[in-house]
């Protein structure tokens, strides 16, 4: 008996080292990163300078020469996307309700700068800031990237983010994500064209895998991961774990890092960008390390 359970365990040690040793297929390069290196990338517009999701805070954020305006969507009743990161307006705004159940117009007579502070307390409550159509933020900055996560799983909205990125020939400007599957899935069925990155499922069983070093047998269904530096108790952002994505043609932005000496390690372990509150803190870091 002790002698099968020996034959066991080496048959399952050959297995797992074939499975351990196995060659990892890589990802097709994108144009949506042709020519691009180190990625700031801005969290909700640059949500530490204006409020966030919102044309202001997009507006600055090109302004200070953030690479990657990084917006949430949801859609009106009416069928408009508009930038939200929540279901509600209740935390942005001076209103209340699900967004769905709203029309635009009424979107529009919302504060959207409600309750936000700029440096040294000074309040742009009151100024015209509102929420944004997801068109007008691309009619006003035609040549920006964007990573564009979808909040909204119900009702769909991928076909009519398909369709306004083609009508605006942002294919490849444009990466999509999502923390939920069902809908970014749709979204690539509707949309191959455009890049996506991972939703937290896939990213979740990439992440284990890598532990137990089968990650290569992961069929990445996406070109970019968006992840944190760490998941509870567990490291998630390791240089094996980054040597293995990139290897495989996978970018890795990093969110969400506001701390300079966060914004130091990763571009010291070489990420491929990283989402933050306040892309002119890390643009002037990059900047004076470059020099």
């Amino acid at each position: 008996m002790a002698r099968i359970s020996i034959y066991i365990l080496m048959a399952l040690a050959l297995v797992y080292a074939g499975l351990r040793w196995g060659i990892a297929p890589t990802q097709k390069s994108h144009a949506y990163f042709e020519g691009r290196g180190f990625e700031v990338i801005a969290h909700g517009a640059g949500q530490g300078l204006q409020p966030k999701n919102t044309l202001e805070a997009a507006l600055m954020a090109n302004r200070v020469g953030a690479d990657i305006i990084e917006i949430d969507i949801h859609a009106t009743r009416d069928g408009v996307l508009v930038l939200s990161h929540d279901d509600t307006v209740d935390d942005m705004t001076n209103g209340s309700g699900l967004i769905r159940e709203m029309d635009f117009a009424q979107l529009q007579a919302l504060d959207a700068a409600h309750g936000f502070l700029r440096e040294k307390n000074s309040p742009l409550a009151g100024q015209g800031i509102r929420i944004p159509a997801l068109s007008a933020v691309f009619d006003a900055l035609p040549d920006a990237h964007y990573i564009i996560e979808i909040k909204q799983p119900e009702p769909p909205i991928h076909t009519a983010l398909c369709q306004l990125v083609r009508e605006r020939g942002l294919q490849n400007q444009v990466l999509v994500g999502s923390f939920f599957t069902e809908p970014l899935e749709a979204f690539r069925s509707a949309c191959p064209e455009v890049a996506t990155s991972m939703s937290q499922g896939e990213v979740t069983r990439l992440v284990l895998l890598e532990k137990i070093g089968l990650s290569h047998l992961y069929d990445l269904p996406g070109v970019a991961l968006q992840l944190p530096m760490t998941s509870g108790s567990i490291t998630i952002v390791t240089d094996s774990f980054l040597s293995a994505m990139q290897a495989r043609g996978v970018k890795v932005h990093i969110w969400t890092i506001n701390s300079l000496d966060d914004m130091r390690e990763l571009m010291a372990m070489g990420v491929d960008g990283i989402i933050t509150d306040y892309p002119d803190r890390l643009i002037r870091l990059r900047d004076n390390l470059t020099e």
